[in-house]
């Protein structure tokens, strides 16, 4: 490949697939530092702010997913628009390769490249696979995936197991005592780590307090990240029970390699970048798929890893009768977590960015 190569990095809507995509592009940058990268978004979705804010320059299409309202009349439009505008993009840009990561713009870019004859490749972050990434997987050079099984959807000779790139390395560079600290903790007693995502999740929150009282007739202490909207009642009920000591509502962990060291135990949510930190870390979870998320995708997520015996799982409508007592009982059996964390360690992959740079690099060669 040339020393000074042009890529196009395409789709978004969500963090799942935000992220993974500037971490391509920042493996890129490393590998051809000349390289020249543009990203094509949805109009109005979050990447046409981060996509920037991480130093890459973007063009939006107007384009959404199918609605059940009066929106979905549009829809054909924002279609032929959207094909039309990707297409004008790359025959101005005339990239090398075009790389789609799932979300509404991610469709509309890679048809534009088939017809234009410019190669594609695919990053499928989750065990099932979007409608947009299968509807153009058939006709991508090669499709980076995280889990296996997934030639249920795409030609098993294009599928390579990459793994989901995380833009930053995750590295736990602290003692117990240091990140203890830093949240107000006893390093001698066993903390469980809390995450709903950066605008908290209602299901967790709500199960947690439901059950909150427990925490009184434990040792067990809590980092609680609950988002904006419920971080004021987390509070009042923390403090009515005289439980500031051990439990710690938040609206967001700005240090996660801290959180991470002293957590001996984790609740999350079932997003596949979730997961991909949650392996390299190899910290014992207790995954509470989010219900709405497309094609109840988290679900399936979490159920590989349950299967695997990597993961335990607690529905989202069963949180307050189950997840504390899941949680507590998890935090007190140091074999099951010794075994939770191995199993979950052999989804790690660390190398995941460069791997995928490696076959759009291939990508482009056989063409």
């Amino acid at each position: 490949m040339k020393d000074n190569p042009k890529f196009v990095i395409s789709g978004g809507g969500t963090g799942g697939h935000i992220f993974p995509a500037i971490a391509i592009a920042d493996a890129l940058k490393r590998r051809f530092p000349a390289a020249e990268i543009l990203f094509i978004g949805a109009k109005g979705r979050m990447e046409m702010q981060r996509v920037p804010q991480a130093g890459y320059p973007i063009e939006g299409l107007w384009i959404s997913g199918l609605t059940k309202d009066y929106r979905a009349l549009t829809l054909p439009l924002k279609i032929v628009s959207s094909l039309w505008k990707a297409r004008r993009i790359l025959k101005r840009f005339q990239p090398d390769c075009v790389i789609g990561v799932g979300g509404f713009a991610s469709g509309p870019t890679l048809k534009a490249a088939n017809w234009l004859g410019i190669p594609t490749v695919i990053q499928e972050q989750n065990s099932y696979p979007g409608k947009t990434n299968r509807n153009v997987g058939r006709k991508a050079k090669a499709i980076c995936v995280a889990y296996d099984h997934l030639d249920q959807w795409f030609p098993a000779e294009k599928i390579h197991f990459t793994g989901n790139p995380l833009r930053a390395s995750i590295t736990l560079d602290c003692t117990r005592e240091e990140a203890a600290a830093y949240f107000g903790l006893d390093p001698a007693k066993p903390v469980a780590l809390l995450v709903g995502g950066s605008q908290g999740a209602l299901g967790i929150n709500k199960g947690i307090s439901a059950q909150l009282k427990a925490f009184c007739d434990t040792d067990l202490q809590l980092i609680w990240q609950t988002g904006k909207t419920y971080l004021n009642q987390a509070q009042e009920e923390v403090k009515a029970l005289g439980l500031e000591h051990k439990v710690k509502p938040t609206v967001f962990i700005d240090r996660m390699d801290l959180a991470y060291c002293v957590a001996d135990v984790v609740v999350s949510r079932a997003g596949a970048m979730s997961i991909s930190e949650l392996a390299i870390v190899q910290r014992p979870v207790i995954f509470v798929p989010l219900p709405t998320a497309a094609e109840d995708h988290q679900t399936k997520n979490a159920r590989q890893l349950v299967e695997a015996d990597a993961a335990l799982m607690v529905r989202n409508a069963d949180t307050e009768q189950e997840l504390v007592p899941a949680l507590i009982k998890l935090a007190g059996d140091k074999e099951q977590q010794a075994r939770l964390s191995a199993n979950i360690g052999k989804f790690a992959r660390p190398n995941a960015a460069n791997d995928i740079v490696e076959q759009i690099i291939k990508a482009y060669e056989r063409v």
